[in-house]
């Protein structure tokens, strides 16, 4: 069965650092780009950050300079590194494919971005 499943959120100060991290299972793994979503308080959920099976990523601009996204072959996951993270940043984080969210999503990781 094809899964997803993130860690790494928390409650951070801003200016503070976060990384998340998304377990996949094979089968979405290695046949698509992988893409970090985050959902905000009130807010439609969004594309942060996409990176395709090369290894080319692609930010919204919003976070570029900020995060960084990457993806282990290996141990079929991926990554987010936030740095310099906002109040704005504070959402829940979810990962899936890209463009388009193919597979069932996860129940996501929080992020909490508050003095």
């Amino acid at each position: 069965q094809e899964q997803l499943m993130e860690s790494g959120g928390g409650l951070v100060q801003p200016g503070g650092s976060l990384r998340l991290s998304c377990a996949a299972s094979e089968g979405i793994f290695t046949k698509a780009s992988m893409a970090w979503y985050r959902q905000g308080p009130g807010n439609e959920r969004e594309l942060v950050a996409s990176i395709t099976r090369n290894g080319i990523p692609t930010y919204r601009d919003s976070v570029k300079g900020r995060f960084t996204i990457s993806r282990d072959s290996a141990k079929n996951t991926v990554y987010l590194q936030m740095n310099s993270l906002k109040p704005e940043d504070t959402a829940v984080y979810y990962c899936n494919t890209a463009p388009g969210a193919i597979a069932a999503w996860g129940q996501g990781t929080q992020v909490t971005v508050s003095s």
